[in-house]
């Protein structure tokens, strides 16, 4: 017959155990979120945090669908290597900004208000490694215009960019 009452070890590892997972829970909160920082003509920085599209489904799917996104939200898309980068607004409700920035962290360019549902190719002539959706205006808004720079904060640039 097994005794059903756990020993004082056993229980003590469990103890521990749980205790263990539940501070790796929280350093995985701690964690800022994904967030890219765009200098603006006023000279001040503006801080979008990004979800990341950085697997061809990911950047397929990217915001369309989405009825809703903050004033500074958006979504980042990572590519292996600049390229004139093009997007539609196909299966996208919200009206959005494009922000094409290149490998060096400069923005080369920007697709401002791109209209909802539309098919149209939307790029910028100069190659971008980095394309940034924010919400339609939101660059004027915040005075963000080609030839400023951006930085990441919690991004990693070699996770899955294929």
């Amino acid at each position: 017959m097994r005794d059903s009452h756990l020993s004082p070890i056993r229980f003590i590892r469990g103890f521990f155990w749980w205790r263990a997972l539940l501070l790796l829970a929280a350093l995985a909160s701690c964690r800022p979120n994904p967030a890219v920082i765009l200098a603006s003509d006023a000279g001040r920085d503006i801080k979008v945090e990004v979800e990341i599209a950085d697997t061809p489904e990911k950047r397929a799917r990217g915001l369309m669908y989405r009825n809703d996104l903050g004033e500074n939200q958006g979504m980042l898309f990572l590519f292996p290597a600049p390229v004139v980068q093009t997007f539609w607004m196909k299966n996208t409700p919200l009206s959005l900004d494009l922000i094409f920035i290149a490998s060096d962290m400069r923005i080369v360019g920007i697709v401002e208000s791109a209209t909802p549902f539309s098919t149209d190719s939307l790029s910028v002539s100069e190659p971008s490694q980095f394309v940034l959706e924010v919400r339609g205006g939101f660059c004027q808004r915040h005075g963000v215009r080609a030839g400023t720079t951006a930085r990441f904060e919690g991004v990693a640039l070699d996770s899955g960019t294929s």
